[in-house]
């Protein structure tokens, strides 16, 4: 290979980098005349081996020159169809800053989710403040405090999930009422909370029970709190959740940090009262149980209860969820089933 070759290799590839109209073809014009091995001008380095003297020298001069020219056209191509790939996107893909965008698909909040916010707000509207607390708790704080007694069913361990290992007595709350003891032991009356929270009971799955639920407890106590105040603040309630076209009714219960203790009942919202497999034929639900706090329980919150009274109430969010929405089983509650996610 001479100088010779090597000009007119140039002139051959500079015209071919002219011509290239997209980045695919440039690519090719390199590969032809710059791959490292095979490429048209890159074998002239090979044939300086060949060359003695002073035509080697002029042969590297020519070669280095070749070599750059093309590299330097090469890029500047590169470039050149770059820039104008971008002016044609620009062109075809023009933008109207003015059109309206499309809308983003947003996420569901989950019904129950919904529904705790929702007595949330009902009940901030009677002054009471939302709390929560931890989930995983002691005997003394589950089942002690709240004057439930060694040999109570409650804690028996096909009721109740224990952490096993522990060295004392641990496990997965029962129900959110151990935050009422620990309000009460932080502080001084009045109190207006309540509590929602995530709770566990070993309860085999059916159409109105599930091993992990929710829970939201509520506890007042104050000076001269009477039972008509307990009633009057769970009409409120429950018509604010039901409407006041639902069927509630009241009836005397017993729970160890009541009394007197009182349940309240609202007619099932799939057979309006009939009787159905959503409530085992009775025609009615279960959603809360309430109570007048137990004096005992008051002391063992550190209040007196010669001087303050007060009530509690829990229910169950996924049961009234079932309830306000229809559902035939609670369970379908948390299968991520988006034909009923969507819809919230």
């Amino acid at each position: 290979m001479t100088g010779d070759d090597l000009q007119e290799l140039t002139r051959g590839a500079l015209e071919e980098i002219a011509g290239a109209s997209d980045p695919d073809q440039l690519e090719l014009v390199r590969r032809k005349y710059m791959a490292r091995h095979g490429g048209l001008i890159t074998a002239g380095a090979a044939a300086l081996a060949t060359v003695d003297g002073d035509g080697r020298a002029e042969l590297g001069r020519a070669f280095n020159l070749a070599k750059s020219t093309v590299q330097q056209a090469l890029h500047t191509r590169q470039l050149e169809l770059a820039s104008g790939g971008r002016a044609a996107d620009a062109e075809r893909e023009w933008l109207d800053l003015s059109h309206p965008g499309a809308g983003l698909d947003r996420g569901h909040q989950h019904p129950v989710a919904r529904l705790v916010r929702e007595i949330e707000d009902i009940m901030a509207r009677l002054g009471y403040e939302s709390v929560r607390g931890p989930e995983i708790e002691d005997d003394l704080h589950n089942f002690q405090l709240l004057n439930m007694p060694p040999e109570h069913p409650a804690r028996d361990t096909h009721d109740t999930f224990y952490l096993a290992g522990a060295e004392a007595a641990w496990l997965f709350r029962t129900h959110t009422s151990p935050v009422q003891m620990r309000t009460m032991l932080s502080g001084r009356p009045p109190f207006r909370i309540i509590v929602p929270g995530k709770v566990a009971r070993r309860d085999n799955p059916d159409p109105t029970h599930i091993p992990v639920f929710h829970q939201v407890e509520g506890l007042c106590v104050d000076r001269g709190v009477t039972v008509g105040d307990l009633k009057g603040t769970l009409e409120y309630l429950l018509r604010a959740l039901f409407g006041p076209e639902r069927k509630v009714r009241l009836r005397a219960s017993f729970f160890p940090y009541t009394e007197p203790s009182l349940e309240a009942d609202v007619a099932c919202g799939i057979c309006q009262g009939s009787g159905c497999r959503s409530c085992l034929g009775k025609g009615w639900m279960e959603i809360l149980g309430s109570g007048m706090v137990h004096p005992q329980v008051l002391r063992n919150g550190g209040v007196d209860p010669e001087q303050f009274s007060g009530f509690a109430f829990g229910m169950g969010p996924d049961r009234i969820a079932v309830l306000r929405y229809g559902l035939p089983d609670v369970r379908e509650l948390y299968e991520n089933d988006l034909r009923l996610l969507e819809q919230f």
